[in-house]
């Protein structure tokens, strides 16, 4: 029985073809992520044992955490423009086997300062190559479905942890630390280097669906012209904000939980904070493709509006109900769905409006606001609590700034970004 492809007339079976790779192309995208997660999201399992063995405090180890964030994100604008240059499988397959490489090492690093260089420099940027190169791959294969491929891939490096945590928790207790390390970062390198190589990158005969109304169908536009429109730093203004306000509150959930009494309430034969926490990391992953898909059909901008305002109406409710575990769990899990979407919104919204060409070197620029939003978030929250003693003023300032990016999505960047459409 012929094939659907065979069938077609050859250049429709080309089509045909190059539209059902992208959707490959979509899935080894999302090993790549999900081969880069566990360095931040299960970094938390190694904090207690890498404190025992290298004798320092906490907070010193915690500077190892900080630097893999903001390398990941303050070098993506010089990484984007690596990837335009060199290619995309090169420079991903580079960026993966760095991120395993610097478990392997921090295996064997035996003061804080190889740690810093390992874990944090090595592993930093390599993660920050790899999730750069990735979405500027998926804006540029599905011009019709830029907010779901974002969102998709973007959900893989939230929800990629969730296969490791346990594996890697058990192989702690049995194996130990230096084990531990350089076996599972050996498999992430093995694995994400191989996916790599099979990555493509549409060319200029590569038949793709046409993009949808209100996206940029004329020319693109390079960071250096990019970084000098308006329309730009009001995007990157926003990205900051959602990233500050939601990272000033979850990044403090396990001390204001304790602080509120509800930490190690038993909610479905569970303690409220580690339920609450295994919850948020599903939700965080489900709101990226979820609110991609939802904005490829209704606007980004009307997306924006709609989730970002969910996630200050959750705030809200949240400290009003903050002594309540039941609430406290499930509440904790909307915040988290109203927030990981700006993931998969802002860089679509950026591809729609400056172009694909230079798509992933313009996103590095934007993709820094995120780590401008951890520096701020993080600090700042526990600052401010230490300061006022209340948890009130930190919750308050979140909120506001959910509410106020709310409204700048519908009221200012959805005309601003008509009018320069319409001057392309």
């Amino acid at each position: 029985m012929a094939t659907l492809t065979e069938s077609l007339p050859p250049a429709s079976a080309r089509a045909a073809g190059q539209l059902q790779n992208r959707w490959l192309q979509l899935i080894i995208s999302l090993i790549c992520m999900m081969a880069i997660s566990s360095p931040q999201y299960v970094w938390t399992l190694f904090t207690k044992p890498l404190a025992v063995k290298l004798g320092v405090p906490l907070s010193q180890l915690q500077i190892t955490f900080s630097m893999l964030i903001v390398l990941q994100t303050f070098f993506s604008p010089f990484q984007g423009s690596l990837i335009e240059r060199f290619g995309a499988r090169r420079l991903i397959g580079l960026g993966t086997l760095m991120s395993g490489l610097s478990w392997v090492l921090a295996s064997q690093a035996s003061t804080i300062g190889m740690l810093y260089l390992s874990y944090g420099l090595v592993g930093g940027l390599g993660t920050g190559i790899v999730y750069v190169g990735v979405v500027g791959q998926m804006v540029r294969w599905f011009p019709d479905r830029r907010g779901f491929a974002v969102g998709m891939v973007a959900a893989g490096y939230g929800m990629g942890a969730i296969l490791t945590t346990f594996p890697i928790s058990a192989a702690l207790a049995g194996k130990g630390l230096e084990t531990t390390l350089w076996q599972f970062g050996l498999l992430f390198a093995v694995i994400g280097v191989i996916a790599s190589q099979a990555l493509r990158s549409p060319d200029a005969t590569t038949v793709l669906p046409a993009p949808a109304l209100g996206q940029n169908n004329g020319r693109d536009m390079a960071p250096r012209q990019m970084l000098r429109t308006p329309l730009f730093w009001l995007m990157f203004t926003m990205m900051t904000m959602m990233s500050t306000s939601g990272l000033m509150v979850t990044s403090q959930m396990a001390t204001f939980a304790r602080d509120f009494g509800v930490a190690s309430v038993m909610v479905l034969g569970l303690a409220a904070l580690p339920l609450a926490l295994t919850i948020d990391r599903l939700t965080n992953g489900l709101t990226r493709p979820f609110f991609g898909w939802v904005s490829d059909r209704f606007g980004r901008e009307n997306t924006m509006f709609m989730a970002f305002a969910l996630e200050g109406i959750a705030m809200a409710l949240w400290l009003l109900t903050r002594d309540n575990a039941v609430l406290f769990v499930l509440l904790s899990g909307v915040v988290f769905f109203g927030w990981g979407e700006i993931f998969s919104l802002f860089p679509s919204t950026l591809t729609d409006t400056f172009g694909t060409r230079y798509a992933t070197a313009n996103y590095g620029w934007l993709y820094i606001s995120q780590g401008i939003g951890s520096i701020l978030g993080g600090p700042l929250a526990a600052l401010m609590h230490e300061k006022t003693g209340s948890w009130v003023p930190v919750f308050s300032s979140a909120i506001t700034l959910d509410i106020v990016t709310a409204v700048l999505a519908l009221l200012v960047l959805k005309p601003w970004r008509r009018k320069f459409l319409d001057k392309a």
